[in-house]
């Protein structure tokens, strides 16, 4: 019995990969099986969870400003590329913003955004770097539920993607991906060049607002599928539906407690400086 339900799973195992996934992506770098890339996600966590704090444990942290520079500027740059190369592949002209299908063919277009989808999924490999960053520097704070949430969980969706639908509406929400990502890791890389540049930084709460804005754009691109049959699957419309309202959740919730904390310290400060010239104006009447 246990013996021939293995064989089943095994056998529809071996059938979904091989048979129902994208032929032309079976022979690409880490696309032949999930396993690398589960495999590397389970590193990050156990690195990131446990071992790196442990190893920092006894240590001061890193000052690491001259490296974060430079790879914040490589995330900007590989993310305005990916962002060029989503609108000249598909989204400038040829696609539908209502309902656009996979085009599984070898044509020119349809391999160029098929390619893309790999080096999208590529970049969610190389963004590990971000939380590697924060542990070295022991900024353990910033390795919040939302971030370790989204750092684990892309690379698995983008293979997927990559695997079975690389191209169509699912792309849209890359592009949006891509535009925002422009802006954070500028911010980043601002932010890193040290306290003189603080004062070009102060637009960090309209970066968060934009990245709630990404998610309802991708919720409501993608619900238009449920309304328009064109032949991409429905069910990877719900999933981006579902995905689009946990992101917005999440990052809602930061938006709250990150600058509802900073509102209200704000205003103690203006509260103890009204108190003290008050007491200023005391002792001069007096």
């Amino acid at each position: 019995m246990a013996a021939g339900l293995v064989r089943i799973a095994y056998e529809e195992y071996t059938n979904l990969f091989d048979n129902r996934s994208d032929a032309r992506v079976n022979d690409w770098p880490l696309m032949d099986s999930p396993w690398p890339t589960l495999v590397m996600v389970g590193s990050y966590l156990y690195v990131i969870i446990f071992l790196g704090p442990k190893i920092m444990e006894n240590r001061k942290p890193f000052k690491l400003n001259n490296a974060m520079i430079v790879y914040n500027a490589f995330q900007t740059l590989y993310s305005l590329l990916m962002f060029s190369e989503h609108l000249m592949s598909g989204w400038l002209w040829d696609y539908s913003y209502a309902c656009q299908p996979v085009d599984y063919s070898t044509n020119p277009t349809a391999l160029r955004m098929a390619n893309l989808c790999w080096w999208y999924y590529i970049s969610k490999l190389t963004e590990f770097c971000d939380t590697i960053f924060f542990v070295l520097r022991k900024k353990d704070n910033q390795i919040t539920l939302l971030h370790l949430y989204h750092h684990s969980l892309t690379p698995i969706e983008t293979w997927v993607c990559v695997k079975f639908l690389a191209g169509g509406h699912g792309t849209f929400s890359n592009l949006v991906n891509n535009f925002v990502h422009i802006i954070m890791y500028s911010y980043y890389m601002i932010s890193a060049m040290g306290p003189e540049y603080q004062k070009y930084l102060w637009w960090k709460q309209h970066l968060t607002t934009l990245q709630l804005a990404q998610f309802i754009v991708v919720f409501f691109h993608s619900a238009q599928v449920l309304f328009f049959d064109c032949g991409y699957p429905k069910i990877i419309a719900v999933f981006l539906l579902f995905h689009s309202i946990i992101f917005f959740c999440l990052f809602f919730d930061f938006y709250l407690k990150a600058y509802k904390r900073e509102e209200e310290r704000k205003m103690k400060q203006r509260a103890l400086e009204e108190q003290k010239k008050a007491a200023e104006g005391l002792k001069k009447l007096e």
